[in-house]
């Protein structure tokens, strides 16, 4: 997983606002009961369905939502795709035009080999955490999102999206990556880091910022987990692959 250590996290400071959204009440409560328990996490509410999911978010506005895929009245993947929309702000940190973004969504599911994960993925969730994690690592992927950071299990993922025939070349966009920029998405792939990036290219910190932001801006990828969906599904990345 990419981003801060949460054992860092300052649990006398702004706590993260969370909304589950599952549809089975005793995973809803278990979650709750155990999340509230963990230093900067305020537990705000809960969803039984996607539906649900978007009405709670829009009235409560939570940092992060953790979100179940499958579940009646509309999925996990359609309610990520409308809260990652625009059209339901949030109460963190505020976008170029001073306007609260959208919450994150990070994806809890039983399985890690799940059709429905990669699509939420594809739709902008900031990553994937399995329900039978201990609860301090569920913890850690909601404020790594709250952060802004991708929740990215390179091999996990690998397995999951090429268990499913490649898309090819066409799942990349017709604005072509450079060879450097290519050499970054293979490496974020792997799981690294900006900075962990920018010591194995021997390069500055601002540059490999600067390339990360023309790979998810010429895959019209939401975040760096999106993008190396993408570098999966097209072949540039295979499983395996160190780096």
């Amino acid at each position: 997983m990419t981003g801060p250590d949460a054992s860092e996290a300052d649990p006398a400071g702004t706590p993260v606002t969370v909304l589950i959204a599952d549809d089975d009440a005793v995973t809803r409560s278990g979650l709750r009961t155990l999340l509230s328990l963990q230093p900067g996490i305020a537990v705000i509410g809960e969803a039984a369905d996607g539906v649900e999911a978007v009405e709670e978010a829009r009235r409560l506005r939570p940092d992060v939502v953790l979100m179940d895929v499958r579940m009646p009245r509309r999925n996990g993947i359609e309610a990520t795709r409308q809260l990652l929309s625009g059209s339901v702000g949030s109460t963190g940190p505020a976008d170029a035009d001073g306007a609260a973004g959208p919450p994150k969504v990070v994806v809890i599911t039983t399985f890690e080999n799940d059709d429905y994960v990669t699509a939420a993925l594809g739709a902008g969730a900031s990553g994937f955490v399995l329900k039978r994690l201990p609860v301090r690592q569920i913890a850690e992927a909601v404020r790594v999102a709250a952060a802004g950071e991708a929740i990215l299990f390179p091999a996990a993922l690998g397995r999951m999206v090429t268990a499913r025939p490649l898309r090819g070349p066409e799942a990349l966009p017709k604005a072509a990556l450079t060879v450097r920029e290519e050499e970054v998405l293979r490496l974020m792939a792997t799981g690294l880091s900006n900075p962990e990036i920018a010591q194995s290219l021997a390069v500055s910190l601002e540059t490999v910022k600067t390339h990360v932001g023309n790979v998810l801006t010429k895959l019209g990828a939401q975040n760096r987990t999106h993008a190396v969906v993408i570098a999966y599904e097209s072949g540039l990345v295979v499983p395996g692959f160190t780096g």
